[in-house]
């Protein structure tokens, strides 16, 4: 932070104190880290608005300059963390004349996952062109820029930074994963998948003949005296002599289960006793590994998809579809399609083959939320690029190493990575990695390094990068995705997708985002004590795992799965307490979103947490969710404006404002363009362009790209009466095609693909060199990536508004989203 911005912050931040005496900063700080709570106290939509990307364009004002500045046009996003821009904006001087100029910007940004904002700090304006004002002038207005110009805190929505990155940024490269078909099974009627992995885990409860099962979906019990198995299948309880035989209702239970123990996770169980009178028994489905259940309440209605031969079927909460082309039936699992010539199987990976009509499936249709897993769809695009965005945490070194707590079953016992010289702890939930003589531990997003396998453990200041050549076979793939850097004091840590278990996989027409690697990683169980230890790895199949564009990923559950999801998810054993435990909601997006406790297999973390990624539970908050890594305490709204107080973990303090006149959006369009020849463009609603050239009255034609009528058609709606004076370009900015802020800015179909194989500029093409003349503008390379930036900004508006609205209703909660090609809810 400068000493400018440091003098302006601190100066508001004592008048806000004077006027607001009256009124406390929430700055709540957890005992044991020093760090600021997130901003419960203050709890309103002025709130969530401090930290929402508001529209744009934006204005600042600093000492009686205004300065507009409109949305920016993203050439890169290195590494996720550092942005490289370009922004067109009007400046208006104190007592002076309005003049219009292009900026190129360099910035990093913080991501907070959980309202899909990402902040900006530390901005550097690396160019200023101003194609229509005297020489002379030049270097005044450069500073006045750069002085009014917000330095930090400016939020921008990362759908508008993902639109413009779609156009430029090249496709990953996708995981070597496992796309064999799990076991499926098909059922007309009511059913449920009872998965028990490998054998069943017995542990007795106390002072009955009567075993639980651990290593399951359901809950399911085991009574000594009579050698029968009993299930509990929502309402209905079923008894069976083998976990793979046949399953008969019953309303006889022995006496054990009549006696289980209040409390100790059985108290949803001990409601169902005696058992109801009502309800019809589900046909089981067995499997002794992850599957997959395909349930249809009665025979198959199947709804044709308009403009495709394709057809999916209604009466299902599964993914399924006919073509009527070839006669093969699809399915969608964990982000991975499979055909069938029956829908009884058998079934074969069909990523690579997709028919084309899924892509045509239309963006309202009842079944839309599967394009996000169709390659080389926008939604798909989407989803791979979203996955790679990473959630940040800064913690304290000290901090850190005194949370870590590792628990060995017996002494510590490694195997080996395949295909590498390292090994990994197997006799433990932790992710160690053995490299060399020393020992490297992934707890909760971060990494630490022992000489030991038992400790002590200190933040690695580098991570081995031999860790990073671990395969997707092994069942600690997943920490492959947590990077760091550390300082003297603190630790940053980067975690994507991967961490949390979606991982990208390669198609033939482009990548998608798939839940899991596709691998079977058994469990461990350890005989070792007076009761089993059971130890889940990493799933792929048997939860029931679907994605949601809006949080960016997965989430596992449904009803047919078991009300744990699967039993990979849910039943865990605490040698500590000699208690099992089982969580009240599964996975959620993204690593576990839920007021409840909750599991996430690839992370192995049990937490109890309101907060978002529950990868950083331990630490006491999640990262950059509501932008707390550094925007922390709280903020609240008076007449002059909106003050957000912060802390960081280095301790430093201050206030950023949000006054009216200064980082607030203004209601007016949104379409002023910087191009990449330095000069300032502005498109009307018929997409023609026109260039800012004070020398020529103001705006001059630069082309009629995109309509039938002629650029001059358009300008000439404004009044003939206006001047080009202090105020009159500014005006006509401002109030040509002025359209609602809620409206969107044109539509995704306008430019049709005439502009996908245009000659695009390099991004790090600068916009033109300061002791050199100014291109000439309107050339049709130049218009042409002004055609893209117009898409990708109304797609961005779009994705942004869409995103909010699905916050707004509570989106976060799981389900009531079927059909408007939004996410069906399934949980």
């Amino acid at each position: 932070m400068n000493n400018l911005t440091f003098k302006f912050m601190k100066k508001a931040f004592l008048i806000i104190v004077v006027c607001l005496s009256t009124v406390l900063f929430s700055c709540k700080k957890d005992k044991n880290t020093n760090q600021s709570s997130s901003p419960e106290a203050v709890k309103s939509d002025t709130a969530d608005a401090a930290f929402a990307d508001n529209g744009w364009p934006r204005e600042a004002e600093n000492n009686g300059t205004k300065l507009v500045y409109y949305q920016p046009q993203v050439d890169d996003w290195k590494d996720f963390k550092e942005i490289t821009a370009r922004l067109a904006f009007s400046l208006t001087p104190k007592d002076g004349k309005q003049v219009l100029g292009v900026a190129s910007l360099k910035a990093e940004t913080l991501v907070d996952k959980d309202n899909r904002s990402a902040f900006i700090k530390n901005l550097q304006v690396t160019d200023i062109r101003f194609p229509a004002l005297d020489e002379k002038k030049v270097p005044e207005m450069e500073k006045l820029f750069k002085e009014t110009l917000p330095q930090s805190g400016d939020p921008i929505s990362v759908d508008r930074i993902l639109a413009d990155l779609t156009q430029t940024k090249s496709p990953p490269k996708g995981i070597t994963a496992k796309n064999d078909p799990p076991v499926i099974f098909y059922s007309t009627n009511p059913a449920v998948l009872l998965i028990v992995q490998g054998e069943p885990v017995l542990v007795p409860v106390e002072k009955t003949d009567i075993q639980y099962v651990v290593n399951t979906n359901w809950d399911l019990f085991f009574d000594k005296t009579s050698k029968e198995y009993y299930l509990l299948a929502e309402n209905v309880w079923l008894t069976s002599k083998s976990l793979d035989g046949k399953w008969t209702k019953t309303a006889k239970l022995p006496s054990g289960l009549i006696n289980l123990p209040s409390g100790q996770n059985f108290d949803d169980v001990k409601k169902m006793i005696p058992p109801p009178s009502t309800g019809a028994a589900p046909e089981v489905f067995y499997s002794n590994k992850p599957a997959e259940l395909i349930a249809v309440n009665g025979n198959p209605k199947f709804i044709k998809i308009d403009g495709t031969k394709l057809l999916y079927i209604d009466n299902t909460e599964n993914d399924v579809f006919a073509d009527e082309t070839n006669g093969q039936y699809y399915v969608l699992l964990s982000g991975r399609w499979f055909s069938s010539k029956e829908l009884t199987g058998p079934w074969k990976y069909a990523g690579n083959s997709l028919p084309a009509d899924f892509a045509k499936i239309p963006k309202n249709s009842p079944r839309a939320n599967v394009l996000s897993s169709v390659p080389g769809t926008q939604e798909a695009k989407d989803a791979v690029m979203l996955s790679q965005v990473p959630t940040t945490a800064i913690l304290k070194k000290s901090d850190a190493e005194a949370k870590v707590k590792v628990n060995y079953d017996g002494p510590p016992q490694f195997k080996p990575i395949e295909g590498t010289k390292m090994q990994y702890a197997s006799n433990t939930q932790e992710k160690i990695i053995k490299v060399g003589d020393l020992y490297y531990l992934c707890f909760q997003a971060v990494w630490f390094m022992s000489t030991s396998p038992n400790g002590p453990w200190k933040t690695c200041d580098s991570v081995p990068k031999e860790i990073y050549t671990i395969p997707p076979s092994s069942p600690v793939y997943n920490v492959t995705y947590v990077t760091q850097t550390t300082t003297d004091t603190t630790v940053e840590s980067s975690t994507t997708a991967g961490y949390f278990g979606a991982f990208i996989i390669g198609a033939t027409v482009g990548a998608i985002l798939t839940y899991g690697t596709g691998w079977y990683y058994p469990p461990y169980v350890y005989y070792g004590g007076l009761y089993p230890i059971y130890r889940p790895w990493p799933y792929a199949y048997g939860g029931g795992a679907v994605y949601n564009p809006w949080t960016g990923g997965y989430a596992v559950g449904r009803r047919v799965y078991g009300p744990y999801g699967a039993a990979g998810t849910s039943a865990w054993y605490n040698p500590a307490t000699g208690r099992y435990g089982r969580s009240a909601s599964v996975q959620g997006w993204y690593g576990g979103r839920t007021a409840a406790s909750t599991y996430n297999p690839w992370t192995g973390n049990y937490a109890r947490t309101n907060q978002g990624h529950n990868a950083y539970a331990q630490w006491g908050h999640s990262a950059a969710t509501n932008g707390n890594q550094w925007v922390q305490t709280g903020h609240i709204t008076t007449r002059r404006g909106t003050a957000v107080a912060y802390q960081t973990s280095g301790g430093k303090e201050g206030v950023i404002t949000h006054r009216r006149g200064g980082g607030t959006t203004i209601h007016t369009n949104n379409n002023v363009y910087a191009g990449h020849d330095g000069h300032v463009y502005k498109r009307d609603a018929n997409g023609n362009w026109s260039h800012y050239n004070n020398g020529n009255g103001g705006w001059t034609q630069a082309g009629t790209l995109g309509s039938s009528k002629k650029s001059g058609e358009a300008i000439q709606r404004n009044k003939p009466n206006q001047g080009l004076g202090a105020n009159g370009a500014g005006e006509r900015i401002q109030r040509d095609n002025l359209q609602k802020p809620e409206q969107n800015l044109g539509g995704e179909t306008r430019l049709g693909d005439r502009t996908q194989h245009d000659n695009f500029p390099k991004a790090d093409q600068t916009l033109g060199q300061p002791n050199k003349p100014l291109g000439e503008a309107g050339r049709p390379d130049i218009t042409n990536d002004l055609d893209r930036s117009a898409f990708s900004r109304d797609r961005g508006e779009t994705q942004t508004r869409n995103f909010q609205n699905f916050q707004h209703q509570g989106g976060f909660g799981g389900g009531g989203f079927r059909g408007g090609g939004g996410f069906r809810g399934r949980r």
